[in-house]
């Protein structure tokens, strides 16, 4: 059955225009990108077999340019689509924590680390660095690799935290096996650059562990 024979209330762009964004299913919203299926197939029930191709739907947005044209109804011009819209999505939370304020703007600040660390195979530690405000100033990566093997250097985080006349900072890095649970290495470098920063009177405001799912806060848990 085609989806303009379904019930009003079940076709993915109706129910997203009645019940918002959220309400849709994961397959849902794929479909929507989507717009057309496969010969036999609607666009949710494409999406469904993407997604279990994939794995889930991050994967399937982190896919990279011949991963993802390997799989039958997509190829170059889904890809660029895809990629734009990602990247308006990365621009519009900066937007957000560019006008607001870091700790006002907690989802935003979630949202635009997601979307810029999420889709990285190795590990990357980030630093975002805020006025007096709590406005972001900058946000850079510093090291790439993992935390055990590619060390996190507290002298090196001071010397930008300086360098962009920071008052606070945000760490956040990423687990490319989608565990976000810290780890004690998390742990242990997180508390020396705190100690290191706290000698130039700049406070760690929070260090995001990005995976799958809600990304994980120190500072929520009562790890700051």
């Amino acid at each position: 059955m085609a989806i303009t024979d379904w019930a009003a209330e079940d076709r993915p762009r109706e129910k997203l225009l009645q019940q918002g964004a959220s309400a849709l299913s994961d397959a849902e919203l794929l479909a929507i990108f989507l717009r057309v299926g496969i010969r036999g197939k609607t666009a949710v029930d494409l999406a469904s077999d993407l997604l279990a191709e994939f794995g889930s739907l991050q994967a399937l947005l982190a896919a990279d340019h011949a991963r993802f044209c390997q799989c039958h109804g997509l190829g170059d011009a889904k890809y660029a689509q895809l990629q734009a819209v990602l990247e308006m999505a990365r621009r519009h939370f900066f937007e957000i924590l560019k006008r607001g304020n870091a700790l006002t703007s907690p989802e935003a600040t979630r949202a635009y680390l997601s979307s810029q660390l999420r889709s990285y195979s190795y590990e990357v530690f980030a630093c975002v660095f805020l006025d007096n405000q709590h406005r972001i100033i900058e946000l850079e990566e510093l090291f790439r690799g993992t935390i055990d093997s590619a060390s996190v250097y507290p002298r090196e985080v001071a010397k930008r935290a300086l360098f962009h006349n920071a008052a606070a900072v945000i760490f956040a890095h990423n687990h490319p096996s989608g565990i976000n649970e810290p780890s004690q290495s998390d742990k242990h470098i997180t508390d020396k650059l705190k100690q290191a920063l706290g000698l130039f009177d700049i406070r760690v405001l929070d260090h995001f562990i990005i995976g799958d799912g809600y990304p994980y806060s120190f500072a929520e848990n009562g790890l700051l």
